[in-house]
């Protein structure tokens, strides 16, 4: 069943409204289209890395800071204002400007790229990317050494962040919000499915959608084939996950592969089934006010990413940015954003937290907020890429989304 939501009624209507008008974090990843420029981008090698100095912190006299996240990525009231922000703000008495700028990592590399390169300002103090676009700003010195001393609250990262091949020691990068890629489909009109394999079923053909995100739909395929996406793989193991798409592209039995409009399908009945990811039907089902279409982690396994909080170079109010960054990572304030986001917080107690117990007590039991061990260990992690990995994998995949 979909998550009951609080039982104050004054809660749970300023929930209820808020989420009726959310567009997903991921909502604008090809809603309009990928554009073949981006998708170019995403197959161009990477520079070499950088040697650049961090700008100049003027946050002890300028007590201002911008952030850059995805739609829909913070809790919000009825007018579309964030009371944890704004209590962060009172508290600090660090003024924050909150933009949702990021539709996209390549789109949004894409913007800030000759500005990342050079060390300069990129119109954020902090923002915050998937994982495997960060690993990329980490490698290429793009983003300033974080001082943790400065964030005792990030002591409640959860361990199995805490060490990522990218960032060991997470020096440079801190989580902000994750989730699960698996399967999903209309409960109206599929009893059950289990495997990815079940997606190619005679009875779907044209049915089904998949993301546009290599990470995501590769990963359950190369994972249906038996492969480790967390450890090495070889190029002709990833071909031949590749191959496997392309060939349901051609026979027709996928109709689409997007990014998050593949809700929009689901939602009027172009597909049943599709690879997604688990917010958003959490998001759907809250909003048709009943378990209209069910996810699973698929019985190979599912993937799981995180977007993480990084500082540019460029920016000029680090001290402000790891404040900010220490106090979302205070449970109680970690437990209000997840339950209106409806994805996978990374601070420790979180699930404990009096916010939890006090305005919706069995959201400690939703797995695809607060996972425990044995959901976590359904899933892995995409591992990071080399930037000829990069190329020549972004490269293969393009041309299925140019064909699709």
């Amino acid at each position: 069943m979909p998550r009951p939501l609080p039982r104050d009624p004054m809660v749970r209507q300023l929930i209820t409204q808020a989420r009726a008008a959310q567009l997903s974090r991921r909502n604008l990843l090809a809603g309009a289209g990928i554009g073949a420029a981006t998708l170019g981008l995403a197959a161009c090698a990477p520079p070499a890395a950088a040697e650049l100095t961090p700008a100049t912190d003027a946050s002890e006299s300028e007590k201002t800071l911008i952030w850059a996240n995805w739609p829909a990525y913070l809790d919000e009231d009825d007018a579309g204002d964030s009371p944890t922000l704004a209590r962060f703000e009172e508290q600090s008495g660090i003024a924050v400007d909150y933009r949702v700028d990021v539709d996209d990592n390549n789109s949004y590399y894409a913007k800030v790229r000759d500005q990342l390169a050079a060390g300069r300002d990129i119109g954020a103090d902090t923002v915050c990317l998937t994982e495997w676009m960060v690993a990329r700003l980490v490698r290429l010195g793009y983003v300033q050494e974080l001082d943790r001393a400065a964030m005792p609250n990030t002591r409640n990262l959860i361990s199995s962040l805490a060490e990522p091949d990218f960032d060991p020691g997470r020096t440079r990068s801190m989580p902000w919000q994750g989730g699960f890629a698996g399967i999903a489909w209309n409960t109206e009109e599929i009893e059950k499915l289990e495997s990815v394999s079940d997606l190619w079923a005679p009875e779907l053909k044209g049915r089904v959608g998949v993301l546009s995100e290599m990470r995501d739909t590769i990963g359950l395929i190369l994972l249906e084939q038996g492969v480790d996406i967390s450890a090495e793989f070889s190029a002709d193991e990833f071909k031949a996950a590749i191959d496997e798409l392309k060939s349901h592209v051609a026979s027709g039995q996928l109709r689409t592969v997007k990014g998050n409009s593949y809700l929009d399908d689901l939602n009027n009945g172009d597909t049943l089934a599709a690879i997604c990811w688990s917010g958003d039907i959490t998001a759907a089902n809250l909003e048709a006010g009943y378990e209209k279409f069910k996810f699973v982690i698929p019985s190979a396994g599912g993937t799981i990413w995180n977007d993480t909080f990084v500082v540019p170079m460029g920016s000029t109010h680090k001290a402000n940015a790891e404040a900010l960054i220490d106090y979302y990572y205070d449970p109680e304030v970690a437990a209000e954003v997840a339950a209106w986001v409806n994805y996978i917080t990374p601070v420790e107690g979180a699930v404990d937290s009096e916010w939890v117990k006090a305005n919706d007590p069995e959201l400690a039991e939703n797995q695809l907020i607060f996972p425990n061990e044995e959901t976590l260990s359904t899933v892995k992690a995409f591992r990071t890429l080399s930037p000829e990995e990069e190329q020549a994998y972004g490269t293969e995949f393009q041309s299925v989304l140019l064909g699709a």
